[in-house]
């Protein structure tokens, strides 16, 4: 029996979610857990986690829903991800697009072209 059972309460102690606390959800091995509540869920190192007195009642692999749940029972906030909007395209990127591109060579003729009538040979 490990000190990071599944329903363990922990604190971060390091990390961008420093000062938050977590649950674990499921046992990856000895060193490592998956922990879920007012942090990001994912796989943290046991050394970032202090264990609290506080074990919640989850089964393994619990959902983030079943998380919240458990967490709204004890009084704790639940870190939520917000969808990501489509980025809206611009019209002028799509004119640019659609606009069929020059060819390379006739591009470099009508630079050539413009400098040879730019220097006009002096008699």
């Amino acid at each position: 029996m490990s000190i990071f059972d599944i329903g363990r309460m922990c604190l971060k102690i390091a990390g961008r979610d420093a000062g938050r606390k977590c649950v674990v959800v499921e046992n990856l091995d000895a060193q490592f857990v998956v922990v879920d509540g007012d942090v990001r869920r994912r796989k943290v190192n046991t050394k970032h986690l202090e264990p609290l007195e506080i074990t919640v009642d989850l089964k393994g692999k619990t959902s983030h829903a079943d998380v919240k749940a458990a967490f709204s029972q004890l009084g704790h906030a639940v870190w939520e991800s917000k969808a990501k909007k489509p980025a809206a395209r611009s019209v002028h990127l799509k004119k640019r697009r659609e606009a069929p591109a020059e060819d390379k060579k006739a591009v470099k003729k009508k630079v050539i072209k413009a400098a040879e009538e730019t220097v006009s040979p002096e008699a």
